[in-house]
């Protein structure tokens, strides 16, 4: 009877340390979801502000560099629709909490770009992000192009100073990892090395890019082409060798919440006679 008792004593025991166990393991799980879910929220996002888009004002933000094509197609539409087109570009912290109010369409100028804008502009969904153009990676030099370079098997070369951009996994630019992409494109690692040995300045974003190639005289930039074809007068462009060239897209997004006429201007945007503003400044369709 004893022996019974107690066998019954060890078993009942055992079932509470499997409870006790299940009941940690549990827990470790929430805990880890809810740093996974904390880890992926973007830093940007106040979800304080309340998104009140509608207004009758078609409002489009977007990183620097695609704004001039934008904003000479919005002058177009708005000429002969009479909506009102609002464009804001730039580095994001500028006109985050703007758009987390008001965006109607929000632009990417990489998918990784527009991926990282999902994270803070919730009520724009991926399923709904749209590319509508391309443009390629090119090299900016300075006017004359004094240092003869023809493409990146220059830059290679010792001594020469290049300006990259990177986001440095703190900043949203769709410039991040191009330069690497361009130079490791043939599959030749003595390519990165040299190339690296000749980078002056990891810039965050095309325009800090832009401001360290001209302040410290860089040979040349690794950039997209828009940026020399929109300042001709500062700048040189030397296209990238074919074996090495990089495109990357431009993308838009809207949503429901919008102003109707958001999807009538981003149906605009696709069409011949916003084509032709966008090639001029090089991209393609």
């Amino acid at each position: 009877m004893k022996f019974l008792k107690l066998k019954m004593s060890v078993k009942i025991w055992a079932l509470v340390l499997v409870l006790f166990n299940l009941s940690c393991n549990t827990s470790v799980k929430k805990d880890v979801n809810k740093k996974e879910e904390s880890s992926s929220k973007s830093e940007l996002l106040q979800p304080k502000i309340k998104y009140s888009p509608k207004d009758g004002i078609i409002r489009i933000y977007g990183a620097g560099g695609p704004q001039t094509a934008i904003i000479r197609a919005a002058k177009v539409f708005e000429k002969e629709t009479g909506n009102k087109v609002v464009v804001k570009f730039g580095p994001e912290s500028k006109w985050t909490a703007e758009a987390q109010a008001d965006a109607d369409i929000i632009w990417g100028t990489a998918e990784q770009s527009m991926t990282a804008f999902l994270q803070t502009y919730t009520e724009f969904k991926s399923e709904n992000v749209e590319p509508i153009y391309l443009r390629p990676a090119a090299i900016a030099v300075q006017k004359g192009n004094p240092k003869h370079i023809r493409g990146i098997k220059d830059l290679l070369k010792p001594g020469m100073r290049i300006v990259v951009v990177e986001g440095a996994g703190v900043y949203n630019t769709s410039g991040t990892g191009v330069w690497e992409d361009v130079v490791g494109r043939t599959g030749n690692l003595e390519d990165l090395k040299e190339f690296r040995k000749n980078i002056i300045n990891y810039a965050m974003g095309s325009g800090a890019g832009f401001k360290a190639f001209k302040e410290e005289n860089a040979d040349a930039w690794i950039t997209w082409n828009y940026w020399v074809i929109t300042h001709p007068e500062q700048a040189d462009l030397v296209e990238i060798e074919p074996d090495r060239a990089i495109y990357r897209d431009l993308t838009v997004v809207t949503n429901n919440k919008a102003d109707a006429e958001a999807k009538e201007f981003i149906k605009f945007l696709k069409s011949p006679p916003a084509e032709e503003i966008f090639k001029s400044e090089g991209w393609i369709h």
